[in-house]
């Protein structure tokens, strides 16, 4: 009887520990390859950009009371070229009272200017162009609605007042209620905005 209760005691520790060595060998394959983490991208040092809601907003200025809990104004100076000659706004979708903001500028002794304003609750929605329709979702998720695309965004992110949707960075040219335009070195792409059915 010992003998068999011995016996039976090395079976179990030789397949307890055969069946952990084969689940520390598993790797990732094909779709389920770890994915860029836009938590990190968050958290990142680098990232000048501030994010909160806008509390008050005038002809050239918008205040913030941001993530962290401070009040900010920012001026909002127009762009200018070397000529002098108005070149846009520095404000991509407009500053409405209680619409999210990312804001990246310059903190000052006298004033603090802002070089980019993201209005985040109007880069929200349905988006669709040529070759892509997509939904930017609050909370960072992208959904396509083109099933057979090759290369669906699955995130957003602002970082530095770029727009990142899954590992492709823009810089957002115009935000309007009813278009998007985005720019990288690939070159210029158009959005309109989808109203729901």
């Amino acid at each position: 009887m010992r003998n068999i209760i011995l016996f039976l005691s090395v079976f179990t520790l030789v397949f307890i520990l055969g069946g952990c060595t084969k689940c520390n060998d598993t790797k990732p394959q094909g779709d389920n390859l770890p994915q860029v983490n836009m938590d990190n991208l968050k958290n990142n040092e680098s990232d000048t950009t501030v994010f909160g809601t806008c509390v008050d907003a005038t002809s050239n200025t918008v205040s913030i009371l941001t993530d962290n809990g401070d009040t900010v104004q920012y001026v909002c100076a127009d762009v200018y070229t070397e000529d002098g000659t108005p070149s846009g706004s520095v404000i991509r979708g407009g500053k409405f009272v209680g619409d999210r903001m990312a804001i990246v500028g310059r903190i000052g002794a006298e004033e603090n200017l802002a070089d980019c304003i993201v209005n985040l609750t109007s880069l929200l929605g349905h988006w669709t162009s040529l070759d892509r329709d997509f939904e930017i979702l609050d909370g960072g998720e992208v959904k396509s609605s083109i099933e057979a695309e090759s290369n669906p965004y699955t995130a957003w992110h602002i970082f530095n007042g770029k727009l990142i949707l899954s590992k492709d960075t823009f810089e957002i040219c115009e935000l309007g209620p009813d278009s998007l335009l985005l720019e990288n070195d690939k070159g210029i792409y158009g959005y309109k905005r989808k109203l729901s059915d």
